[in-house]
């Protein structure tokens, strides 16, 4: 970029976080500068970019200069699959890639906050001990050798730190949780962890580490709570990561980055001690996990590598569903597809509603699907019903985790503890809450049947990537949380245009929620923000959910 490198490590912010109490930022202080003395300065970005960082930064990792010809097709040219391939078959080492990827992570980190740790020079250690194996025996260590993964803070990876989205909590462990372990059997290479927002429970990504910002537009939400993750692959600075979702926070930001993002039906893939002190939210609403990348066949890859490990041997909760993915069962032809436009509360803005539109046109083309419209069930009710079934144990549990260390309270976290009742509920309340899900759940199975479809494909956010700390409405992600249906995002052509240049279809608003997310699209301006779609099935329907992945794959030109 011909420009002297940053003479401190310093990572982009475009609208600040709110502040602690000074001991509390001391802390926090101690943390990012332990973080930064891990970093060589000759990783630092240009300082012209630190001062005027472009709005859109992809290109960036790219024109630093800090990356080699090899070490920018390893990351540009691969997903998970191709990389696992080219290791095992030693035209690439998994020192090589290891060294790539962990280089391209800490560029992306300045430009976009992603990260919480980085430990390279591990990283490095264990792609050597790979590298030595294979070239002993001949055979990989398994079916991710040599794969690097990237994880979300707070599941629990040896020796590094986790946190439950509070500093209070936050701990090295000791020990892998079943799933990282699972992945380091097969082979995978851990680098770096990364942002989550406090108390995991926003559609943004922002805590006291700073906050995460979309590498396509950096003036807009990476999406949460798994935004580092999804801005780090969008970076390329990962090809796998791992998200949790409770209420859209794997799908939501690999939506806002215009990523693949799975959302498994609950007790489907291992989860057994990611949070190690529980979530009380999971009394009514049981949070999923599953992965984000670049392409349909990584999903794929990640889910048969778990699943084959048998979890639920380990953990009983685990419904022992065996993984056929997106070769194994043959989608219904015609494949009836249902696209629900909106939800009949919110109607979402205009490059949403130019997706729909471009994706049923595509797939209306082909005999091989019969597309009808989805008629929406309910929203407003399951949204009201889930704000509340996330806090049963009171607003004042998240404020004693803040008053701990004197952590502030974020815009967001206010925002979704605002149907939250001070004290713990009473577990008669609990169990009506349960009653009423599952009420729901019951009218809306016959709903879904009525409709005699066997996938749905809708929004999944009420627009494209939000402006900063306004990720207010739920709808098209946490209603599938409430009924426990699959999801998977996906990405589509379109982008969001200037300010200016896309206006509603129809002027009437369909509520008071409608009609903030309108006012939010005047104020806004989402320029290049990627738009994905969302496809969902029946409960433990995920086999049946890539078999249709598998069969819209050519007609969408999906990677």
């Amino acid at each position: 970029m011909g420009s002297m490198p940053s003479t401190k490590f310093q990572v982009i912010q475009t609208v600040p976080v709110a502040k602690g109490t000074p001991e509390y930022e001391a802390q926090i202080q101690s943390v990012l500068d332990e973080f930064a003395a891990k970093v060589p300065k000759e990783f630092y970005i240009p300082q012209s970019v630190v001062d005027n960082p472009p709005k859109n930064v992809t290109a960036v990792p790219r024109e630093s200069g800090i990356l080699s010809e090899q070490e920018l097709e390893i990351t540009e040219k691969y997903d998970a699959v191709s990389l696992a391939e080219a290791i095992a078959a030693k035209k690439l080492t998994a020192v090589a890639v290891a060294t790539a990827f962990a280089k391209r992570a800490i560029i992306a980190h300045q430009l976009t906050c992603c990260l919480t740790e980085w430990f390279m020079d591990e990283a490095i250690e264990r792609a050597k001990s790979l590298d030595e194996y294979l070239e002993r025996t001949g055979k990989t260590v398994g079916p991710l050798h040599g794969v690097p993964i990237s994880v979300k803070e707070h599941m629990p990876l040896a020796g590094h730190y986790a946190a439950s989205g509070f500093f209070d909590v936050r701990n090295k462990s000791k020990t892998d949780c079943q799933m990282m372990a699972i992945l380091r059997n097969a082979g995978a290479v851990f680098y770096c962890k990364t942002i989550q927002p406090q108390g995991i429970m926003h559609l943004e990504s922002v805590s006291s580490y700073g906050r995460v910002l979309n590498p396509y537009n950096i003036n807009l939400s990476a999406g949460g709570s798994t935004g580092g993750e999804a801005a780090l692959i969008a970076m390329r600075g990962s090809i796998l990561g791992i998200g949790t979702d409770i209420g859209g926070s794997v799908r939501g930001p690999a939506g806002f980055c215009g990523i693949y993002g799975y959302k498994a039906t609950s007790y489907m893939l291992p989860q057994k001690d990611f949070l190690p002190d529980g979530f009380a939210a999971e009394l009514n609403v049981i949070c999923s996990t599953g992965p984000m990348c670049l392409t349909m066949r990584d999903m794929d890859l990640f889910c048969k590598v778990l699943l084959d490990a048998k979890p639920h041997l380990a953990d009983p909760k685990l419904i022992p569903i065996p993984w056929t993915g997106l070769n194994g069962l043959t989608a219904p032809s015609p494949l009836k597809i249902g696209f629900y436009m909106n939800d009949g509360a919110i109607v979402p803005q205009p490059p949403v509603a130019r997706a729909l539109e471009w994706a049923r046109a595509q797939l209306e083309k082909s005999p091989n699907f019969k597309v009808t419209t989805f008629e929406p069930y309910g929203a407003a009710r399951a949204i009201k019903n889930i704000r509340k079934a996330y806090w049963p144990d009171g607003r004042q549990a998240v404020e004693k985790h803040l008053a701990k260390t004197g952590e502030p309270m974020f815009s967001l976290t206010d925002w979704v503890l605002k149907d939250a009742t001070q004290d713990e509920i009473p577990a008669s309340a609990v169990l009506q809450q349960r009653l009423e899900r599952d009420r729901f759940r019951c009218e809306f199975a016959e709903h879904w049947t009525s409709q005699d479809v066997d996938v749905v494909i809708g929004p999944l956010f009420v627009g494209p990537a939000c402006e900063h700390d306004t990720a207010f409405h739920w709808n098209y992600t946490a209603f599938w949380n409430y009924v426990d249906y699959p999801g998977v995002v996906f990405p589509t052509p379109v982008k969001a245009e200037k300010k200016g240049v896309e206006s509603y279809a129809s002027e009437t608003p369909l509520s008071k929620e409608c009609e903030h997310v309108r006012e939010l699209w005047q104020k806004g301006d989402f320029e290049g923000a990627p738009i994905n779609l969302q496809i969902v099935a029946r409960k433990y329907h995920d086999n049946e959910l890539f078999a249709a992945l598998a069969a819209i794959k050519d007609v969408l030109q999906l990677p």
